[in-house]
């Protein structure tokens, strides 16, 4: 705005540009720095990514299945208990495929509000819903030609599932106040601690976004099936600890290894690297302090000892200790009617969690009689 006088009368000029078209660059520019940001992120996490650490046979078995799918573009579907590194396995996985040059974007399924999973995955127009002041590209666009990781699928809104659904059938969708159809190239692996047959069962998950997703299951084993691989993780991550921590921490004693060896991991490998670096903040001495990083419940009498209360101690074998466990989970299932979970579950009655009884059920091959 500009004054200018003739004679002696005041005149104005107002001049008025439509900025729309700068403020867009603007948007574009900011956009763009956001998305690359999170890749530079994403990569910076793939090159410190840590090794798998396990020599059991359960460890040797899914290393075998991510060999022999990696190079396919075939959909991923990995099972397991909390904790049990099922993101760590997904690296591993696109570290080892075609598409390892291209980035891995990851969304926890679990963590996002359901009026928002949406936009997150697939992106929103500007003005597309209340806050929307400006265009976003989703996850899965961030992830084109590379692989997305969608952790806790089971945890997904079934009014969004049919959505997944398409992307994975078709390779496309709509972003959010859009009509305009995406094409993406983009490998899915997914993961859930959740039984999603039974979720399908109850409705609360789509039979046909299941069985699309479950083309390559692969089922990671619960810690305390992994044998000596609890003894390589625990040194590993003392190791870790008292190097960041600059302390100078003796080797675990047999002590140390038997009492880790005894306790259950309900929480899996995340549980252990808790309890470990809980160890080492507290050690006394050099040594790793179990006594306060272990859980209460790790001294309580296992079955086995139980079992023996009126009988000498003995040492006894692993296939002797299967048994106990058997007829330990047998006699809570009978007496509960096989209810698995729930109030008055064998879960609830064995102290355990329903998801970890069903593991153990499982593996020592227990069937309801007919």
């Amino acid at each position: 705005m500009s004054r200018f006088d003739v004679g002696r009368e005041p005149f104005y000029t107002l001049i008025l540009r439509n900025v729309n078209a700068r403020l867009q660059a603007r948007q574009k520019i900011r956009s763009l720095t956001f998305e690359t940001e999170y890749l530079r992120e994403q990569i910076k996490e793939l090159q410190n990514f840590d090794e798998i650490i396990g020599r059991s046979e359960a460890i040797a078995r899914v290393l075998r299945d991510i060999e022999q799918v990696a190079e396919t573009d075939a959909t991923v579907l990995v099972l397991g208990e909390t904790g049990t590194g099922k993101e760590l396995f997904a690296r591993a996985l696109h570290k080892r495929s075609r598409r390892r040059e291209q980035p891995l974007i990851k969304v926890n399924c679990a963590t996002m509000p359901a009026n928002l999973i949406e936009s997150e995955l697939f992106g929103h127009e500007q003005g597309a819903f209340t806050g929307a002041t400006k265009k976003r590209e989703g996850r899965f666009a961030l992830a084109d030609g590379g692989t997305i990781f969608l952790d806790e699928i089971g945890e997904l809104p079934i009014d969004l599932q049919p959505k997944l659904l398409r992307v994975l059938q078709e390779g496309e969708f709509e972003p959010v106040g859009s009509s305009r159809t995406q094409k993406v190239d983009v490998r899915v692996i997914a993961a859930t601690n959740r039984d999603l047959q039974q979720a399908t069962r109850e409705g609360k998950f789509r039979e046909d976004l299941y069985y699309r997703l479950n083309v390559f299951p692969i089922e990671l084993p619960p810690l305390r099936e992994r044998g000596n691989d609890i003894a390589l993780l625990a040194g590993k991550f003392t190791h870790r600890f008292a190097q960041r921590m600059g302390r100078s921490i003796a080797a675990l004693s047999d002590d140390c290894l038997g009492r880790l060896r005894a306790y259950s991991w309900p929480g899996n490998v995340r549980e252990l690297q808790n309890v470990i670096e809980r160890a080492v903040i507290t050690a006394r001495d050099g040594k790793l302090n179990l006594d306060r990083a272990l859980p209460e419940t790790a001294g309580e009498p296992s079955v086995s000892t139980i079992a023996s209360v009126d009988t000498a101690p003995r040492v006894r074998t692993a296939k002797e200790l299967e048994a106990l466990e058997r007829a330990n989970l047998l006699a809570a299932l009978n007496a509960t009617g096989w209810r698995v979970a729930g109030d008055n579950g064998a879960a609830q009655l064995l102290g355990m969690k329903p998801t970890t009884l069903s593991s153990r059920i499982k593996a020592l091959g227990i069937e309801r009689p007919r």
